[in-house]
Formats: structure tokens, sequence, C-alpha cells
């Protein structure tokens, strides 16, 4: 079965995510994809066939606020790390995924640790791409702008900026088709910008990561941390020390990757994850 688009409405709001199912029935976990900043659920797509193929079922939302999920006004949703974790784990719950292989990316990773830390009984295996994970990790000024007053109330109603930032994050050109589909939310109103300009504002990095640094030296769950070395905004420094931060984890390097790496790098990304999920544990 191929790649489907699905809908879903979860405390009276929308969320859109894409679906592929395995070839067999198993009895697998399904793997749950989550999506960085400012990116979508497509970022995935070229991994989820991958994953199908070898029996795994996956899910990739757009998140709140993100893509073609709904965008409530933050008097609704306050776009704040525990609203994203509160979302995600009613989200989980409306698809009846009680446990779940869970994959993080981006400056949004840090929510999905969050949830891990927060429900470690829904989260069988952790991975970990190019997510904030240390206390000296910070947003890139070309995210940091997007939430300053007056002008990232401008910026984030410029669809170019997600060619600029997904391009400067990345180092590499990313298609025109591509970008169309990154572009759209953008092109169809405001409140897309609107919704990534309070998710920036709220993100409470410097919390987020005390609550990281002081959480995972207690998770035993069995960790892949995958480290694009060319990531501009997160070095490599900072994914060797949460990987020697954890007792059952394990840290490959991308050595052309950079911020994005399921982005260029997807069929190395699927290499790595498969044998780390269908890995028996000792």
């Amino acid at each position: 079965m191929g790649l489907e688009e699905k809908r879903v409405e979860v405390a009276g709001v929308e969320w859109y995510y894409l679906e592929q199912q395995p070839a067999k029935e198993t009895d697998k976990p399904p793997v749950v994809l989550l999506h960085g900043l400012p990116s979508l659920s497509f970022c995935w797509t070229e991994v989820m066939p991958g994953l199908a193929q070898e029996g795994f079922r996956s899910v990739a939302p757009d998140w709140i606020g993100f893509g073609l999920s709904g965008k409530p006004e933050k008097s609704k949703f306050a776009y704040t790390p525990d609203a994203f974790v509160a979302a995600l784990d009613n989200f989980l719950t409306t698809l009846e995924i009680d446990r779940c292989y869970l994959v993080v990316q981006g400056f949004l990773g840090s929510v999905g640790l969050q949830f891990a830390l927060r429900h470690p009984d829904k989260v069988l295996r952790l991975a970990v791409l190019n997510a904030p994970v240390t206390p000296d990790s910070q947003l890139p000024w070309k995210m940091q702008q997007l939430g300053l007053p007056l002008m990232g109330e401008m910026m984030t109603q410029d669809p170019l900026l997600v060619d600029r930032t997904l391009e400067a994050g990345s180092k590499y050109t990313i298609s025109d088709a591509d970008l169309d589909i990154y572009r759209r939310p953008f092109l169809k109103s405001s409140a897309a910008g609107r919704s990534l300009m309070w998710t920036i504002r709220n993100l409470k990095l410097k919390q987020a990561m005390a609550e990281i640094a002081e959480g995972f030296p207690q998770w035993d769950k069995p960790t892949l941390i995958l480290w694009g070395i060319e990531d501009p905004w997160l070095p490599l420094t900072q994914g060797e020390t949460f990987a020697g931060s954890i007792n059952n984890a394990e840290l490959v390097k991308l050595a052309e990757a950079g911020h994005y790496p399921q982005e260029h790098w997807s069929e190395e990304v699927t290499q790595a994850l498969i044998p780390f999920f269908r890995r028996r544990e000792v």
C-alpha cells in the first residue's frame, strides 16, 4: 500500500498526517516521524516507503500550526512545548497508538524528546536526527528573527523564508517542486506565518534543554542518534555529548548531511533506522 494522506480531528483541531502501511500485517510497533522547523511531514516521504518494505507502519503528522494541520489562534492553542506535548499525546491516542518507535528532528525535536521523557511507556525506541539536545543548543539567528516583534511579523508572511531556511540548514539546493509544497501553506493564508512566529516565540528552548539534560541520563530505552555533521546550527559535539549521557545510545555520523538529513540523505537515514528498529534487545 502506498503513502496515504489523512486527516483527523483531535480536541477540536484538525491534524493532517501521512501514513504508510506495510505490505504485510505485522505486530511491529508503528514508527512516528516528527518534523522540525519550518518543515512539514513531507520531509519523511522518501523514508516511509523503505520502512514499509521492512514491515513497519509509519505515521508522519504536520504539527499543529504547520502544513495542512489546523492553525488555531494562540488564545485557543498556546504554541508552547507543554501544549505541543499534550496535543501529540491526544493525537496518538486518537489513532490508537499506545506504543511506538519515535523519530524526532530539528527545532521541534526538543518537543518530541520532552514527550518521550514524559511518556516513557509509549516510546519503545527513540531516534534523534539533528535536534537541540544539550544546554548550549540555540536557535540560529535565521530562526530567532522570525519571533522578533515587528520583524518576525513581517518575515513570517514571506513564503521565501522557507526556501532560505531549509537551504541554509541543509546546505543543498532544494528542488522547485519540493519548495512549492513547503511554501504552499504560507501562500494560502497568513495563519501559517503567525503559527510559526508563535511557535518560535514560545519554544522555551533553555527550559527544554534543562529538562532533557536532567531526564536522559536516566533514560534506558534503545536510542539512535543520527547526525549530519555539516549542520551549520547544531555541531556534532552536541550529538556526541548527548549520546554520551545515555546508557543505551548509538551515534551514527552522516558525513555530508546538514541540518535536515532526511531531505538529501533519505536512503542513508532509512538504512540506519531499519536495523535499529529490527534489532533484538539483549
